[in-house]
């Protein structure tokens, strides 16, 4: 499938997408949710693909909603609806990448503002290069937080911080914003399109579903006493121990190899 703001590929394992609006720093008009949200469709649709990985082209990983985009403007002295626009595309964009059938990365190149930090925020693991920065821009507009961006700082950084980010609209860099633990890791920037494809390759020969399941895990722990946690886990655990991936890696244990899971 050919789109005309993003580029998709697939090749061992590995599904990239790539937000190609540079002249528009990776902004979101609609025209550009609609086909991120069908090359999530490839990517679920895939039986190949072991891993996502979603970053942008330029100096901007994505600058959030595109102001340009008519959808924003009065016409005709009605106002636009812009709740409206973030349930019919940005909430289940951002509901799609964090339930992703296979583990997400986020390699975030460049400045990440609004809902594009969200879209980072979304993956599983979130690396960004040393230059590049997050940015709570809505305040500088006269809007609110959307497209999940108080959820994920609250939850990640928490609410003091959460409360500076989004009121002060200031820049968080990288490296800061891994020492928080908002993200996982900051790059060298001369490192980082190979770093953030080695782990790619790597998060592909894991066990994909045991990894998923992880993620659920680690997220329903929020809501859950110990004992609910510990009842989840026991679920999961006797799903994963009827799986050829589980099967495959105590094989390997014994036989003192590397195991080579499948996903299955």
């Amino acid at each position: 499938m050919d789109f005309k703001n993003l580029v998709l590929s697939i090749q061992d394992g590995v599904s990239r997408i790539t937000l190609n609006r540079p002249e528009k720093l990776n902004s979101l008009n609609e025209e550009t949710v609609v086909e991120l949200s069908q090359a999530v469709d490839v990517v679920e649709r895939s039986h190949d693909v072991r891993v996502l990985l979603l970053t942008g082209t330029g100096r901007a990983f994505c600058a959030g909603q595109d102001l340009d985009d008519p959808a924003m403007h009065t016409v005709d002295g009605k106002l636009p609806d812009i709740g409206a626009i973030v349930e019919r595309h940005f909430k289940p964009l951002v509901l799609r990448l964090q339930n992703l059938k296979v583990p997400s990365i986020a390699a975030v190149n460049g400045l990440a503002a609004g809902g594009g930090a969200s879209l980072a925020l979304a993956c599983d693991i979130v690396v960004a290069a040393k230059s590049a920065y997050f940015l709570q821009a809505f305040s500088r507009i006269g809007l609110t937080p959307d497209t999940g961006s108080t959820w994920f700082l609250a939850n990640k950084v928490g609410t003091a911080r959460a409360i500076g980010l989004t009121y002060l609209a200031d820049k968080l860099p990288a490296e800061k914003a891994a020492e928080w633990g908002l993200i996982w890791q900051a790059l060298d920037d001369a490192d980082f399109v190979a770093g953030t494809d080695k782990l790619a390759a790597h998060v592909a020969t894991l066990p994909t579903r045991a990894l998923v399941r992880t993620r659920e895990l680690v997220y329903a722990a929020r809501g859950h006493t110990l004992e609910q946690q510990l009842s989840m886990e026991a679920t999961a655990i006797r799903e994963m121990g009827w799986r050829q991936d589980y099967q495959e890696g105590v094989q390997a244990f014994l036989d003192k190899r590397a195991p080579q899971f499948t996903g299955q």
